[in-house]
């Protein structure tokens, strides 16, 4: 079987996109005061939490139809490190109810969002000769 790396790329894309894209539309109609509170708690300013939109909404976007892919990369990994590091540090070293690592999910999406930022989106993208594609 012949590798395609290409396609193996937008399937990571659709795979990591999408999901995220489900919260950020979920924030969408619920709102975020509940981000507000905890960045108000920790002493950091309550406009912050209007970045979640870029991280959970529009840079899931772009990664998904494949454009400007490692920006949005980037974006989405800042994103998760943010939720991380606001939500999920008491957790570092625990693990879930199964045996698995709890800040598992936030991780992975954090680290695949990493690996778009230095691979790109690959040729099956919207865009793909820009430098930040």
């Amino acid at each position: 079987m012949k590798k395609n790396i290409d396609l193996g790329i937008f399937v990571t894309r659709i795979a990591i996109g999408f999901p995220m894209l489900v919260y950020g539309i979920s924030k969408l109609f619920y709102g975020i005061d509940f981000i507000k509170d905890m960045l108000i708690e920790k002493g950091l300013p309550s406009f912050i939490a209007y970045g979640v939109f870029l991280g959970e909404v529009v840079a899931p976007i772009l990664i998904i139809i494949g454009f400007r892919t490692r920006l949005a990369g980037f974006v989405f990994a800042v994103n998760c490190l943010t939720a991380i590091c606001l939500t999920q540090m008491s957790n570092a070293f625990k693990l879930n109810d199964y045996g698995g690592w709890a800040l598992e999910l936030l991780a992975i999406y954090m680290l695949i969002a990493t690996g778009i930022l230095f691979t790109g989106g690959g040729k099956i993208a919207v865009s793909v000769n820009n430098q930040w594609d």
